[in-house]
């Protein structure tokens, strides 16, 4: 077994070429053995579910693999399992992104914003991406007609005022084929905004060169969601990815996903949002794992989701806590722990990220529906008043 940490270091230039790395792509069991040691099932898993559903792997982010471990976090994420082909729920498009396609290129689901995928091709292939029927898909390749397509139905739809560009990784693109995109994009009076929704800061941060910054930095206002899912991804070459990026004046946000073995224990979390503040990459989503096929394995319940976020809430500063979302496809839909408890006459019953019970002083405004007393516990409970003061405590923990 190669050590891959002996390639990165005799030729440095490669090393950080993007270009090197995707032209040597990991998508064979012998080409991933020379660098970390595979278990059987590991093996077989590569052999069928991954003759099923695509993967490839770049020479980076197997350098940060734990060699040794089949239950790596990071191996988990892309490496195929034999799992993958034993899935009673999944679906091959969870969101219904066809039905949602005016054209090939676009997915068109809000009033004021729409997807626009340009690329069906990424530097890894994670093992839980919801686009599944579509990346990696040699019989979805999107060509420069439809990309057209999908230019000129942003067009035509005055309402359109933000635009995701996504893929796949639409960063895979030369900075000349993005510019061309976004030269027609801003040519479009009612296009406001232009994202871009990428996993290169984490799988592939060799991509984010200072040429492509300026690039970019010369089309604002642009913002950049990027994904990643575990502290063990954010390395020194991450971190100068998202600060040239933030130097070029591109927000960064994190859309983590909830992973079983991953990501799904508290301290696992926490750890991942402090790290992304270190390097000013703001949490914005958890997503909840789709019912997608061939991801049983790593799904969770949503309960789990919500006592993860409930106790995130208070032992971070708001801002460090991720929004978790249920994607649907209708729209993404916020989860929350139940902090709202309901009404009591003119007091609003809440709940403290510590379990304690308060009720603060609300009169209802006239016209306005008054919300019902939402849980039994509530009911149940005895809250004292204080005719002193317009907010009244029920100290008992929950």
């Amino acid at each position: 077994m190669t050590d891959i940490f002996e390639i990165k270091n005799t030729d440095p230039a490669r090393w950080n070429s993007w270009k090197w790395q995707l032209q040597r792509q990991i998508t064979t069991v012998e080409d991933l053995e020379r660098y970390i040691r595979l278990s059987e099932r590991e093996k077989q898993g590569i052999r069928t579910a991954g003759a099923q559903y695509r993967w490839a792997i770049t020479p980076y982010y197997v350098s940060l693999m734990h060699p040794d471990y089949p239950g790596c976090p990071l191996r988990r994420q892309q490496i195929p399992v034999l799992e993958e082909l034993d899935d009673a729920i999944g679906l091959p498009d969870p969101l219904f992104e066809r039905e949602h396609s005016p054209v090939d290129a676009i997915v068109h689901v809000y009033p004021d914003r729409v997807a626009f995928k340009i690329t069906n091709v990424c530097p890894t292939y994670c093992r839980y991406c919801f686009r599944e029927y579509f990346v990696g898909n040699a019989e979805e390749h999107h060509t420069r007609a439809k990309i057209d397509e999908g230019i000129a139905y942003i067009r035509a739809h005055p309402a359109i005022r933000d635009v995701l560009i996504t893929g796949g990784d639409p960063l895979l693109f030369s900075d000349e084929r993005l510019e061309d995109i976004l030269t027609r994009l801003r040519a479009i009076e009612h296009v406001e905004v232009v994202r871009f929704g990428t996993r290169t800061p984490c799988t592939l941060p060799q991509r984010i060169t200072p040429e492509l910054c300026a690039m970019l930095e010369r089309y604002h206002p642009i913002w950049l969601n990027t994904q990643f899912n575990h502290a063990t991804e954010i390395t020194p070459e991450a971190a100068l990815a998202c600060d040239r990026l933030l130097r070029a004046g591109i927000p960064l946000g994190n859309q983590s996903v909830l992973l079983k073995g991953v990501n799904d224990d508290v301290e696992t979390m926490k750890t991942l949002v402090k790290s992304l503040l270190k390097i000013r990459v703001r949490p914005y989503y958890l997503f909840q794992c789709q019912a997608l096929q061939g991801t049983a394995h790593l799904r969770t319940s949503i309960e789990k989701g919500l006592e993860i976020i409930s106790q995130l809430r208070g032992y971070l500063s708001g801002f460090a806590v991720p929004l978790f979302v249920l994607d649907t496809p209708y729209g993404k839909v916020p989860l929350q722990p139940q902090y709202v408890m309901g009404r009591d006459g003119d007091d609003f019953l809440v709940r403290t990220y510590r379990g304690e019970l308060w009720r603060e002083r609300n009169p209802i405004e006239p016209g306005v529906r008054p919300m019902a007393l939402l849980t039994q516990e509530a009911e149940d409970r005895r809250f004292p008043v204080d005719v002193n003061h317009n907010t009244i405590a029920c100290m008992e923990p929950v």
